[in-house]
């Protein structure tokens, strides 16, 4: 069975306290929120969770909070890095903390080639070959774009098991989900795609909005997979103020504000992140009352 296959996943955001150090108490409420909320699986240290702002020691702290909160529920951990190097150490690292998987996104910065893609993730997947890998596809961070016809390519590694594709092209996101090999999955990386990528053969998404709204994201999720186009219109309607409002400045500036709105953790993010304007947070409280307001009336 593909661990991460159906349903939601949400990328969690690591609290910090106003002084800057990470607030566990609040990500333990985090955690516990998602998960009651029907998470089927988090990930920790992605780029919501600011990973690249944290130390080697609080990479594990947060890992070992995580792991030991989430329940029944899934932990996928980031461990991409720019050099294949490090992206070994800490997928190695994930796994000795006890991670249900890896998250590997697309190497940031280093703009490498589509042949070096490939001995990239093939260099991880087989230094790991008993964790699931899940490759995370997202150009406008990465600077580079992992293709349709690479990942094919990539499909064959026993313990690549799906990809996260956040990079917006629709037309290339419909070419995943028509050349998947069977046991191969394909999740929505972008809340606002989360509809269009399940209609073309996605199964679920990593979501950013279900740290705030994981009921809403979970019905939706599942009104897609069974095939209700009127719910999950009518749930995509509701929620898309919120998708848009969390889009309003880099991520996870809005996200940590929906969550300190909601009385769940402060919106401090690390330099050089600075906190939401107050404009943005007018947007998610609006959103944020409207979406309760629609899901109390729908209940």
């Amino acid at each position: 069975m593909n661990l991460f296959g159906n349903g939601l996943g949400v990328a969690l955001a690591t609290p910090f306290t106003p002084a800057g150090a990470i607030d566990t108490p609040a990500l333990v409420r985090l955690v516990r929120h998602v998960v009651a909320g029907g998470t089927d699986f988090v990930v920790a240290l992605g780029s919501t969770g600011e990973a690249a702002m944290l130390t080697e020691d609080e990479r594990d702290h947060v890992v070992r909070t995580v792991r030991e909160h989430v329940g029944a529920a899934r932990c996928l951990v980031g461990t991409g890095a720019t050099a294949t190097a490090q992206t070994v150490a800490w997928t190695r690292r994930a796994a000795d903390l006890g991670a249900d998987g890896a998250l590997v996104v697309v190497p940031p910065y280093a703009k490498p080639t589509q042949t070096g893609l490939v001995a990239h993730f093939t260099a991880v997947a087989r230094a790991a070959p008993n964790l699931p890998i899940v490759a995370y596809n997202v150009p406008s961070r990465a600077g580079a774009n992992l293709l349709p016809a690479t990942l094919a390519g990539l499909w064959p590694l026993p313990n690549l098991v799906a990809v996260k594709e956040s990079s917006g092209d629709l037309q290339q996101i419909g070419r995943i989900a028509a050349e998947l090999p069977p046991g191969k999955v394909l999740l929505a990386g972008d809340d606002p795609l989360l509809l269009p990528t399940i209609a073309v053969g996605g199964t679920g998404i990593v979501s950013v909005a279900g740290n705030v709204v994981p009921q809403a994201m979970a019905r939706f999720v599942a009104a897609a997979r069974r095939g209700d186009l009127a719910e999950a219109r009518r749930l995509n309607a509701t929620l898309l103020p919120l998708f848009d409002a969390l889009a309003a400045e880099p991520n996870p500036v809005p996200i940590k504000s929906a969550l300190a709105l909601a009385g769940i953790a402060d919106a401090m993010p690390r330099l050089p992140l600075l906190p939401a304007t107050a404009s943005t947070n007018d947007r998610l409280r609006a959103a944020l009352a409207a979406a309760e307001a629609a899901e109390a009336t729908h209940a």
